[in-house]
């Protein structure tokens, strides 16, 4: 298997400092050779272009830009081209959407730029409707439109689509949080135009036009107890799948960055609980995120609610 760890194999006969040591007359060879060191395992995923292609594989990357550079690589694309990849679906499933952890058995599909648009909205409502994510490489993407929103009467927006510009600004390397406060702080009864650009699709692919539920399986790996953890700062390490606990914790923390930002970021979520499981208060918590992620600037309710929920989840009292 292509994911396994190769056998390790007996070498040649021991040696002391270059001269081959012969066996004493009638008796047995004893050597303090040391082991060969264990042989990491060679990663290797299957790919695809979702709208179509050849099956390839990728293996030695290490965060999300290194992974959209080899899958660019063996298809012969640019890794700018490259949206967002969703794991064992070439369709337009948010729920199966790539986020901090590969399943070691997972297929990678990758969704790139297909056909770009412009739509005009006017706000007659504080909020638009929409929930955002990134890709973790510049592009900031619809996750969710919900039922009966601003953006959901619009029915050229889809679930999907990357947002590459706001009244002709780019975002292009904005993150999703910074996407969703330029929507957010968008004046009242003034229209303003997105540059959306779609994935390319196949004849048979069917784009979401809404997501409003939760779902508690959004961001769970798919399969193999073991995972590639991917990384933001720092290199991947293959891991235990998360526990019970993890997921549940990720996907109330997951809830609540909907809640307060607009936004939905799993690997984000989970760095959240992970950081929890090593404070022991609140505010012990509060500053470890400060220093983490203070690029978000959580409000302190928010802060205050995470702790809560991930308590919650583990079982603890507040």
């Amino acid at each position: 298997m292509e994911n396994g760890v190769p056998q390790e194999t007996g070498g040649s006969q021991a040696s002391l400092e270059g001269g081959r040591i012969p066996p004493a007359q009638g008796s047995a060879v004893t050597t303090n050779a040391p082991h060969p060191p264990r042989v990491r395992p060679r990663l290797v995923f299957h790919t695809q272009l979702a709208h179509g292609s050849p099956t390839a594989k990728i293996e030695g990357f290490t965060n999300v830009k290194e992974l959209y550079a080899k899958i660019a690589e063996v298809f012969n694309i640019s890794p700018t081209e490259i949206l967002f990849c969703t794991l064992n679906t070439h369709k337009v499933d948010m729920l199966k959407l790539l986020g901090g952890q590969i399943g070691l058995e997972d297929f990678i599909f990758a969704h790139v730029r297909g056909e770009t648009k412009e739509v005009e909205v006017t706000k007659t409502e504080d909020a638009l409707g929409l929930t955002i994510t990134d890709n973790g490489a510049g592009y900031a993407f619809i996750k969710r439109i919900k039922e009966g929103s601003i953006i959901n009467r619009i029915p050229t927006v889809c679930v999907g689509d990357s947002i590459e510009a706001i009244n002709d600004q780019t975002i292009v390397g904005c993150r999703h949080y910074e996407v969703a406060k330029m929507l957010r702080e968008m004046p009242k009864a003034q229209p303003f135009t997105m540059r959306l650009v779609q994935p390319k699709r196949a004849f048979d692919m069917i784009s979401q036009r809404t997501r409003s539920s939760k779902n508690p399986s959004e961001g769970k790996v798919a399969s193999g107890r073991e995972t590639l953890r991917l990384r933001a700062k720092g290199t991947a390490t293959v891991e235990e799948a998360p526990s019970e606990f993890e997921e549940e914790a990720a996907r109330k923390v997951d809830d609540l960055l909907e809640s307060y930002m607009g936004i939905r970021d799993v690997e984000l979520a989970s760095t959240m609980v992970e950081m929890a499981k090593e404070r022991q208060s609140p505010e012990d918590f509060a500053r470890g995120l400060d220093s983490l992620l203070g690029e978000f600037a959580f409000p302190d309710e928010f802060v205050a609610e995470v702790w809560t929920a991930i308590c919650e989840a583990r079982g603890c009292s507040k």
